[in-house]
């Protein structure tokens, strides 16, 4: 009898094994399914922090060595070396201030999908500017006339190396304002999709916020 009680079990139970061995493959059933992985910022908001901490260090030691030759010379400047225009670049640096404020704004329409603000404060940004490349620049050959070169001086040298990058990194960052003002024209940003813009931003923040610091100690310390 225990022999046929035993045998009615399996039988009973036969068929279920069976569904979940075929069901199964004769394990556990699955995990149930697993929402995918979002990713914390985008690879290209990653890429300009990284080339920003790049660019961080680079200047500092171009800094540092400005530093080391400001702290140790005698006179500074040099005698009989031109002075710097502290009042016009002063000017300067305002209308470099004020371009983060309008390139600040135009993120600030971006998020919103407002199409016709981002425009509007894109082309402010780029016309601050290229108004502060305009002024540098004849800043730069007024110097040069009076005498000011790379190499007449390790002054000079160190004023055009340290003030010289800066003007090419807005340069750089002027054109990478333009190619997205031209996008924006275009409408490919909205309210979810303005990554551009957004590291746009960040690049020419670091462009201006370096800019008070180079003013400050080349030109007024």
């Amino acid at each position: 009898m225990a022999q046929e009680s035993t045998a009615r079990k399996l039988t009973e139970f036969e068929p279920v094994a069976v569904g979940k061995a075929a069901r199964f493959g004769g394990g556990e059933p699955p995990a149930p399914p697993v929402r995918p992985n979002r990713p914390i910022a985008a690879n290209a908001w990653l890429a300009v922090v990284m080339f920003l901490g790049a660019e961080v260090m680079f200047f500092a030691g171009l800094i540092g060595a400005y530093l080391v030759f400001r702290v140790n010379a005698v006179h500074w400047p040099p005698p009989f070396q031109p002075r710097l225009p502290v009042g016009v670049t002063g000017v300067n640096t305002i209308i470099l201030i004020a371009s983060a404020f309008t390139m600040w704004r135009a993120l600030k329409a971006a998020r919103v999908s407002d199409r016709i603000g981002l425009v509007r404060y894109l082309a402010i940004t780029a016309a601050l500017g290229t108004a502060f490349l305009f002024i540098q620049g004849y800043e730069w050959a007024q110097l040069l006339r009076f005498g000011l070169t790379v190499s007449s001086s390790v002054y000079g040298g160190l004023f055009y190396t340290l003030i010289g990058f800066h003007a090419l990194h807005v340069f750089g960052g002027l054109t990478w304002l333009l190619v997205v003002l031209l996008q924006a024209r275009q409408g490919s940003y909205t309210g979810r999709q303005h990554v551009g813009v957004q590291t746009c931003n960040m690049y020419w923040m670091f462009v201006v916020a370096l800019w008070p610091v180079l003013y400050g100690l080349v030109y007024l310390y």
